[in-house]
This record gives C-alpha cells, sequence and structure tokens, in this order.
C-alpha cells in the first residue's frame, strides 16, 4: 500500500473567491433560501447561458420540477437513456409516470437517436400514443447528437427535456449545453466541474417557466399576508450561502474546463502505445468538457480487465470507477420497458473513469498512468 496522499476522482476545486462571498453572508445573515447571492448567482448563470435561471438544492429537483412543467404525470412514459446516473431517471416515478430506456450510440456514448425512433414507434404501437417526454443526457461532458434527437421527436410531438448535469461548459454546434432543449437541469454536486458543495439549477427558455419553478420551489406559497396555498410546492431552494460558492466557482468554469481537457489528453498520450485503451469518443459536433476522464479497456488486446485496474489503482489508494451502470440492469428498473441495450452493456463492462479532477497535479497523474502501465505490464 502506497504512503501518498489518496487520489479522488473528481474532488471539488477551489477558485478563490468563494470563502469571500460565504463569509458575507455569515456577516450580513442572509443565510436561508433567500438573499443577495441567490439573486448574482442566477444573474451570472443567466449571462453565460443566456436563458433564465432558478438555483435548487440538487439537479435532481430541476429535472423533476422540470417534468412538472412538461406536464408529466401518473400513466405517462417518459424516454430516458439507460447509461445515465439514476437520478435522471428517478423523478420521473416521483411524477407517477414510467421510465422508457433507450440504448446508447457509440459516436458519443449518449442517445442512440435511430433507438430512439424505434422506442418511440414500439411505444405507440403498444399504447396507442407516443412517450409525453424525452430526456436527454450529455454523458461525462459530451453533448448528444442534438439534431438528430431533435428531428425525431419533431415528428412525434415530444417534448425534450436536457439533462446536462455532467456536461456545464460543453458545446454542440457553438451552442452551450444546458440551451439545447426548452428547459435543463445542471449539477453543482461536490463531484461537479464546478460546485455548490450540493445545489442545481433550472434553465428555462422563457422567464414565466422560470419563475414558475422558483414559485414550487419554494412551497408554492401564495402571494399575501396568510400562508396560503393553492398548488403543491417543494421545499427545493437553494441556500443563500451556498450560491455564494456557485459565484466564486462559476468565475472560474471556463479554467476548470480547460484544465480537465489536458487531464484527458494527457492521459490519452501516455496510453497512445497500449492497444485496448482507449478514450471515450471525443464526437466532431462540439466539445467535450471532460468531466472525467473515461477510457474502453479491451481485455483481449490489453492483456487485463478493466476491474483489474481498478483493483490495482485502489491498491496505491488512487479512486477509479466503472461507468454508470444502466437503469435497465439495475433491480429498480427491472419491469421497464428497454430498447436495445448491447451497446450500454458493452460500456459499462469495459469502461473505466479516471481521476480528474481539476485540481490533480501532473505529478499525481503520473502515478496514476504509472499503476496502469505496471499492471498492464504485468501481464
Amino acid at each position: 500500500m502506497t504512503t501518498n496522499a489518496r487520489i479522488y476522482l473528481s474532488p471539488p476545486h477551489m477558485g478563490g473567491d468563494e470563502l469571500g462571498f460565504v463569509k458575507e453572508a455569515f456577516e450580513t445573515n442572509w443565510l436561508s433560501t433567500v438573499g443577495p447571492h441567490l439573486d448574482a448567482f442566477e444573474a451570472a448563470m443567466e449571462a453565460y447561458l443566456g436563458r433564465p435561471c432558478v438555483a435548487l438544492a440538487s439537479g435532481t429537483a430541476a429535472i423533476h420540477l422540470g417534468l412538472r412543467l412538461l406536464g408529466v404525470g401518473p400513466g405517462d412514459e417518459v424516454l430516458c437513456p439507460s447509461l445515465t446516473f439514476a437520478a435522471s431517471c428517478n423523478p420521473v416515478v416521483y411524477q407517477g409516470a414510467q421510465p422508457v430506456f433507450v440504448d446508447s450510440e457509440r459516436r458519443s456514448w449518449n442517445l442512440d437517436p435511430e433507438r430512439l425512433r424505434e422506442a418511440i414507434e414500439e411505444r405507440k404501437r403498444l399504447r396507442g400514443n407516443p412517450p409525453r417526454a424525452l430526456i436527454v443526457v450529455h454523458l461525462y461532458g459530451q453533448t448528444a447528437d442534438m439534431e438528430a434527437i431533435e428531428a425525431v421527436c419533431a415528428e412525434h410531438e415530444i417534448p425534450i427535456f436536457e439533462d446536462a448535469a455532467e456536461a456545464l461548459g460543453a458545446t454542440y454546434r457553438d451552442r452551450k449545453a444546458g440551451t439545447l432543449a426548452p428547459l435543463a437541469a445542471l449539477s453543482f454536486n461536490g463531484n461537479k466541474i464546478i460546485t455548490t458543495t450540493g445545489g442545481g439549477m433550472l434553465v428555462a427558455e422563457s422567464r414565466a417557466m422560470a419563475e414558475k419553478v422558483r414559485f414550487w420551489s419554494t412551497q408554492a406559497r401564495d402571494p399575501g399576508l396568510s400562508y396560503e396555498h393553492s398548488e403543491l410546492g417543494y421545499n427545493y431552494r437553494m441556500s443563500n450561502v451556498l450560491a455564494g460558492i456557485g459565484r466564486g466557482q462559476l468565475a472560474v468554469l471556463d479554467e476548470r474546463v480547460r484544465q480537465r481537457r489536458a487531464i484527458a489528453s494527457r492521459y490519452e498520450q501516455a496510453f497512445a502505445d497500449l492497444p485496448g485503451l482507449e478514450r471515450m469518443p471525443q464526437a466532431p459536433w462540439g466539445r467535450h468538457t471532460n468531466w472525467l476522464s473515461v477510457f474502453l479497456v479491451d481485455r483481449e488486446r490489453l492483456g487485463v480487465s478493466r476491474d483489474a485496474l481498478i483493483e490495482a489503482l485502489a491498491r496505491e489508494d488512487i479512486e477509479s470507477r466503472p461507468v454508470w451502470k444502466p437503469m435497465h440492469l439495475q433491480r429498480l428498473y427491472a419491469d421497464a420497458p428497454m430498447v436495445g441495450g448491447a451497446v450500454a452493456e458493452d460500456l459499462f463492462a469495459r469502461g473505466l473513469c479516471l481521476p480528474s479532477g481539476s485540481s490533480l497535479t501532473e505529478a499525481d497523474q503520473r502515478r496514476v498512468i504509472d499503476v496502469i502501465r505496471a499492471r498492464v505490464e504485468q501481464t
């Protein structure tokens, strides 16, 4: 076992201004879910994305409220890629609806537009009507092929919700992730490219949509002196303290993207001579942030399995992980409809996420590289 410090997969990386904003919140006693940092954080993100934003307690909350805006309810079906984190699809169940999972394509590992078409046609045959909505996920910092996906959904008048939790800073044909559908969710969890320690944001194409979400996220309290409620609400608002952290983080977003892309590039160069260890594809339609540096392991060509590499890294106190376990393989969703699945299952079986934090030093990255190369050379 190594005596070196542990290397984490994607730890928080502060930019320098966050503590000052947090101190300001304490000094002014704005410690609740209202305050000037909330307003400023939302305004800064709106300036970055060009759309109204509502700061929330999590990205999951943003997906939940977005689905409610789209009218998803009991008995509906909602399409979603299987290769994703559970937070992408759990809010479908919150609304009493049923997820319908769809396989990935290999160019970006995101939703396959052709499988999407198959899924829609299949659900129409079985139920007489298409699914209520689609959740499209941008995986590991890379956008899905939105033009192809939009074309399929337009044929059937299916609205799209964009889960950009892993892709803030990514682009699709010069458009920013988070602006590629009428509604989108961002995440600021501790492992994301920027963080508020925990939190998220709903991005909307209209101010009316954003204001409705803001209303629901604060328990849907009606205007007036008394605590009156005519709609169901939630305690989903971000705190002013965490929004202060977000203000400092957003200021360094572009730098964090550059740092993560550089880390992914160094891995690729370091492994260029190892057949069977290939970086996640960089699709031609936009900028991949490489939120996580992900590789596909071909055991036959490399001579070692993905899991053996994870074990070797763990022995040296280095965190690594498989890619997301597809939702159709989860016990929770064992009975959910699924179209395709072979691609998602293969990516899960062979995908390896390596330490990718923007604070990762070149020396620590060399540790990761050396452990992998040493394990391969043992075979």
